[in-house]
């Protein structure tokens, strides 16, 4: 059995927006000024996997003048994204549309190619680096970020529990882990090799998570989303056997309920135009 393809669903991602989108307002902060000359007058930006939109709107308080694309393969999330389409206030544009960054390919010179938390999803999407880095403009970027937190319990659990004898004849392998992300000094060679200078770096976050089942409710918007598509109406028996795992594994406090994040981060310069 292949991975399956995840359904998504906007509001539950949205539910822990906040903490999400701390890693791309920090992935930002490193990425160095854009080339100054552009071939379409302003920087062309694309977000790959932007999801909702929005985190895709913040790039235009870095980059006002910016058009920006925001591209993902989820009817759901462009839907949810769609409202913020038009105009940016700095005089720049945003828009989106629908693509699969597995075969995605620039179509014309981008000033910086942007993606938080979607290579994950993506295997072996260091393929992919030599043409993006083709398709930037001389000095331009690439940048992105994606969870590091494949052995930590959340998903250390979810991968047992769907290889238990109940589940596995019907989850297979729809979880992909072992190899869905490379190590920060492993970017760093990829890049490297391709003639950028690259800036690589990991960060554990410590997420303080309200509410009940807390760490349960962070990845019904991301993380579970394979196994609840696979199992559709069938999911609420794993998922009651998964909170009961979470509860033990991530106790709730006084202050909360502690959720540790580890995230990679990359940041590529094409040789060229500072």
């Amino acid at each position: 059995m292949s991975p399956t393809a995840p359904v998504w669903d906007p509001h539950q991602y949205l539910r822990h927006s906040g903490h999400r989108a701390r890693a791309f307002v920090d992935l930002l902060a490193h990425v160095p000024e854009l080339p100054a000359e552009t071939p379409a007058g302003r920087p062309r930006i694309a977000d790959l996997g932007c999801g909702p939109g929005n985190v895709t709107r913040l790039l235009a308080d870095r980059w006002p003048d910016a058009h920006i694309t925001g591209l993902d393969n989820s009817p759901e999330m462009l839907a949810e994204a769609a409202p913020l389409t038009g105009p940016t206030p700095g005089g720049g544009h945003l828009d989106f549309a629908p693509a699969d960054v597995t075969t995605w390919a620039p179509t014309e010179p981008y000033e910086l190619i942007v993606s938080n938390a979607t290579l994950q999803w993506v295997p072996g999407h260091v393929t992919r680096f030599p043409v993006w880095v083709e398709g930037l403009a001389p000095g331009g970027v690439l940048a992105f970020q994606v969870p590091g937190n494949f052995d930590s319990p959340s998903h250390r659990l979810m991968r047992e529990l769907a290889q238990s004898a109940r589940w596995k004849d019907r989850l297979g392998e729809t979880l992909r882990h072992d190899d869905a992300v490379r190590t920060p000094a492993a970017y760093l060679h990829d890049l490297a090799g391709l003639g950028c200078e690259v800036d690589a770096w990991e960060t554990t976050y410590t997420h303080v998570l309200q509410g009940e089942d807390a760490v349960l409710d962070w990845v019904k918007g991301t993380g579970l989303r394979p196994v609840l598509t696979a199992l559709g109406d069938d999911a609420e028996p794993f998922v009651t056997e998964y909170r009961a795992a979470l509860r033990e594994a991530y106790p709730a406090t006084a202050h909360g309920t502690l959720f540790p994040f580890r995230r990679v981060f990359v940041v590529a310069r094409k040789p060229g135009q500072r």
